[in-house]
C-alpha cells in the first residue's frame, strides 16, 4: 500500500511538472544550442561547456541570487564531482556512493531518489565519487562504483535495465558520466591502479545490450555483438607486445576512467587513455600504447582511427584522460586538451595531427617541451624516477622531484572553451611530488604500482589558478589564482561570463574577456563539480553541486594537510536574477 501511494504522489509531482517528452538522438546533439536543458555530460557533445544565454552578465549578475538548495542528506557527505542534467523541468543529479536524484529543477522538490546498493570490496581509487548521468528516451543511465551501468526510468526511477561492465574485485570501477552518440550509449571504465585493461564500450541504450567493445591497450582483440549477444572478433588494438616489453599488455592499465565527447562532423568519439601499469616504467620499456593517449574511434564501428600519445613511456602517473574539447577553426575542427602532464594540446581532430602544444602550468620538470615535428616530448633524463633493480638493496630507485605532481597540471576537472572569446578557461594547478620506483608484480585485485610518492607544495603562495589559455598562441590570457587547488569544473556563457568553484566553497563568476571577478557565493562546502546554465520561460538559471572530496584530500601529501580544515558536504545550489 506504501508503496503503491508512495508511486501515485511521484506521478502527480510529475503531472504537474507537465508530459514529458522522450529524449532523442536529434535533440542530443543540438544540447549545445538548445539552452532549454542540459542532455550532456559537458553541455553538449563536443563538451564545449559553453552556453550562449545572456540574460546573467556583467550588468545583471549583482542580481544573481539563490532560488533553491538541496541536500544529498544521510552520512553520505563526501567528494561530490556531479554535473547536473535538465530535461522537462526536471534535474537529474548524481551523488556520492552511486546515488542519483531526481529534482523539480524550480522548487528543489525531490521527485525520487535510487541508491545503488554498493558490495564490500569495492577499490575505488579517487574517493566514492560520480561525475553524472546520460539521458535517453525515457531513460537516465548511470555508472556505478561496482561497475555497472544502471538505466531507471526518468518518470518513477525504477530500474529498467542493470548491466555489469566488469568484476569490481579485479579492481573494476566506473563513475564518469556516460556519452550518447549516433544512438550508442559510450562508456569507459575506471581501476588503472590495478592492473586493468582499459577500453571504450558501445550499448544499445534502451536495453545495455553491447554493440562493440574497443580496449585500448596494444594487442587486446576488440567485438561486435549481434541481437543474440553473440561475440565477433573485431582486430586487434595494434600489435600484442609491440611497445610492451613481454606479457606486461596483459595487465596494462590505461583506464578510460573520465569518459569521453564526440564531434558529429568528424564521427569521432574521443577517449582519453589514463597511466600504463604498473607505474614503475623500468619494468615497461617501450611508449606502452595505447596509455596517456587521446584515441579517436569511429562510433560506428569500434576501430580507432587515430591516436596521439602524450606522454610515452609514462613514468610519473600523468593519465591521459583529460577532456578532448572540438571546435572549429577555420574550416577545420580542432580538439584541445590539457593534460595532466602540464601541457596544452591542439590536434586536428580528423587525424589527430599534432597542430600545437605548450605549458599551461608554470613548472614542468619531466620534459623541456613537445616537439610540434615529431609529436613527442624531449623528456629530462635524469627527472625519470629511478630503476630500483640498479641500487644496492633492489628496494627502491632514486628518488626524483617532478613537477606537476601525479595529481596533473589539470585533472578531472573540465574545462570550457568559448566560441565567442575562442579562449579555453582551464582550471590549473601548480605543485610537484617526491616520486620513487619500487619492485612489484601482478596480482588480482591489489594494487599495482610499484611506485611511492609525497605529494609537495611549490611554495607558500597560491596553488590553483583559472587560467583563460589562447589555442593558437600557447599565451596565458589572464588568471585568477586560488590558494587551494582547483578540482571544479568550468562554465563560460554568452553573457560573457565564466563560472567556477573552489575548495574553499565559492562558486564564482569572472568576465570572460578579463578575469575580473564580478560575483561570488559561498556554499557552505567545497566545490568540486562543474556548474551548469538553461533556461525555463525567459529565466535564467545557474547550477552547481558542492561537497568537498575526491582525489586531494585522500592522496595529496603536503597539500592535503594545508587544505585539511575545509569541511566535506553534499548539496545542490541553484540561482536565478532577482526580480
Amino acid at each position: 500500500m506504501r508503496n503503491k501511494l508512495l508511486s501515485l504522489l511521484v506521478g502527480a509531482a510529475l503531472t504537474s511538472l507537465g508530459a514529458q517528452a522522450a529524449v532523442t538522438d536529434a535533440m542530443i546533439e543540438n544540447d549545445a544550442k538548445t539552452p532549454g536543458d542540459v542532455l550532456s555530460w559537458g553541455i553538449g557533445q563536443q563538451g564545449q561547456r559553453y552556453s550562449p544565454l545572456k540574460q546573467i552578465n556583467a550588468g545583471t549578475i549583482g542580481k544573481l541570487v539563490p532560488a533553491w538548495s538541496f541536500s544529498f542528506g544521510g552520512e553520505k557527505q563526501r567528494g561530490q564531482e556531479s554535473q547536473p542534467l535538465i530535461h522537462d523541468g526536471i534535474m537529474f543529479v548524481t551523488g556520492s556512493y552511486s546515488r542519483i536524484f531526481a529534482l523539480d529543477a524550480k522548487t528543489g522538490r525531490k521527485l525520487w531518489k535510487y541508491e545503488h546498493r554498493l558490495p564490500d570490496g569495492i577499490m575505488p581509487c579517487c574517493d566514492v565519487i560520480n561525475r553524472g548521468a546520460a539521458l535517453y528516451d525515457n531513460l537516465v543511465i548511470f555508472a556505478t562504483l561496482d561497475a555497472q551501468l544502471v538505466a531507471l526510468d526518468q518518470k518513477t526511477g525504477d530500474v529498467v535495465w542493470k548491466e555489469k561492465i566488469d568484476d569490481y574485485a579485479a579492481g573494476y570501477s566506473a563513475s564518469a558520466a556516460p556519452l550518447i552518440a549516433q544512438g550508442l550509449l559510450l562508456t569507459g571504465v575506471s581501476g588503472g591502479e590495478f592492473g586493468v585493461v582499459g577500453r571504450v564500450e558501445a550499448r544499445n541504450p534502451k536495453t545495455g545490450q553491447m554493440v562493440w567493445t574497443r580496449p585500448v591497450v596494444e594487442g587486446h582483440m576488440g567485438f561486435t555483438y549481434d541481437k543474440d549477444g553473440n561475440a565477433k572478433e573485431n582486430g586487434t588494438s595494434g600489435t600484442p607486445g609491440k611497445t610492451w616489453p613481454g606479457d606486461l599488455w596483459k595487465t596494462g592499465g590505461a583506464a578510460t576512467w573520465l569518459g569521453g565527447t564526440y564531434n558529429p562532423k568528424t564521427g569521432l568519439a574521443y577517449f582519453g587513455t589514463g597511466n600504463p601499469a604498473p607505474w614503475n616504467s623500468h619494468l615497461r620499456k617501450g611508449d606502452n600504447l595505447y596509455s596517456t593517449s587521446t584515441v579517436a574511434i569511429d562510433v560506428k564501428t569500434g576501430q580507432i582511427v587515430w591516436h596521439y600519445q602524450n606522454t610515452p613511456n609514462d613514468g610519473w602517473d600523468y593519465d591521459g584522460v583529460n577532456e578532448f574539447i572540438t571546435y572549429d577553426d577555420g574550416g577545420k575542427v580542432l580538439g584541445g586538451k590539457a593534460d595532466r602532464n602540464g601541457f596544452f594540446y591542439v590536434n586536428d581532430a580528423k587525424t589527430g595531427q599534432l597542430v600545437n602544444a605548450f605549458p599551461f602550468v608554470k613548472k614542468i620538470t619531466w620534459a623541456t617541451g613537445i616537439d610540434l615535428k615529431t609529436g613527442r616530448p624531449n623528456f629530462v633524463p635524469e627527472n625519470r624516477p629511478g630503476d630500483p633493480t640498479a641500487g644496492a638493496d633492489g628496494k627502491k630507485g632514486n628518488v626524483v622531484f617532478s613537477a606537476p605532481s601525479f595529481l596533473g597540471g589539470k585533472n578531472q576537472m573540465p574545462m570550457a572553451y568559448s566560441p565567442e572569446t575562442k579562449l579555453f578557461y582551464v582550471p590549473a594547478n601548480e605543485w610537484g611530488m617526491e616520486i620513487w620506483n619500487e619492485p612489484v608484480t601482478y596480482k588480482k585485485g591489489a594494487a599495482y604500482l610499484g611506485a611511492g610518492f609525497t605529494i609537495k607544495t611549490l611554495g607558500d603562495g597560491p596553488i590553483g589558478a583559472l587560467r583563460a589559455m589562447d589555442p593558437k598562441t600557447g599565451k596565458i590570457v589572464w588568471e585568477v589564482p586560488n590558494n587551494a587547488p582547483l578540482w571544479g569544473g568550468v562554465l563560460t556563457t554568452g553573457g560573457n561570463l565564466v563560472f567556477w568553484g573552489t575548495p574553499e566553497g565559492y562558486l564564482q563568476a569572472a568576465d570572460a574577456k578579463t578575469g575580473k571577478v564580478v560575483w561570488k557565493f559561498q556554499t557552505g562546502s567545497g566545490v568540486v563539480a562543474p556548474p551548469v546554465t538553461w533556461e525555463d520561460k525567459g529565466e535564467q538559471y545557474v547550477a552547481v553541486v558542492s561537497g568537498w572530496g575526491g582525489a586531494v584530500p585522500l592522496w595529496g601529501g603536503d597539500v592535503a594537510k594545508k587544505v585539511n580544515y575545509l569541511e566535506q558536504g553534499g548539496s545542490v545550489w541553484v540561482f536565478k536574477l532577482l526580480k
